[in-house]
């Protein structure tokens, strides 16, 4: 009983880290392509490649996942919002992107 309440728990973990894997491989989708403008054009982001010198570099300033959120959709100084033309879904997937590979979490 409990090697099976284990295998269970292990197999539910096993499944979660398949599901965070593909959100974190489409968040970064939706920062170097999805995005228009492509968040690469502003932000540095290691990860991603980029070297934006426009908007803050997201290697440094390390934002939470609700960082990331409120600045996508709402937009930041002169970075507009995308609340119109990203999906939650997006939203969710790009913010848990940048603060995965920032240490922000």
């Amino acid at each position: 009983m409990i090697k099976h309440a284990v295998g269970l728990m292990i197999g539910s973990l096993v499944a979660m880290n398949g599901v965070a894997d593909e959100q974190l491989e489409q968040g970064k989708k939706v920062f170097t392509q999805e995005a228009q403008p492509s968040c690469t054009i502003c932000h540095t982001l290691s990860d991603a490649g980029s070297a934006g010198a426009i908007g803050p570099n997201l290697d440094e300033l390390a934002p939470s996942v609700e960082q990331v959120q409120n600045a996508v959709r709402s937009g930041v100084g002169v970075m507009p919002a995308f609340a119109d033309s990203l999906s939650s879904e997006q939203i969710e997937a790009v913010a848990r992107y940048v603060a995965s590979v920032t240490g922000g979490e």
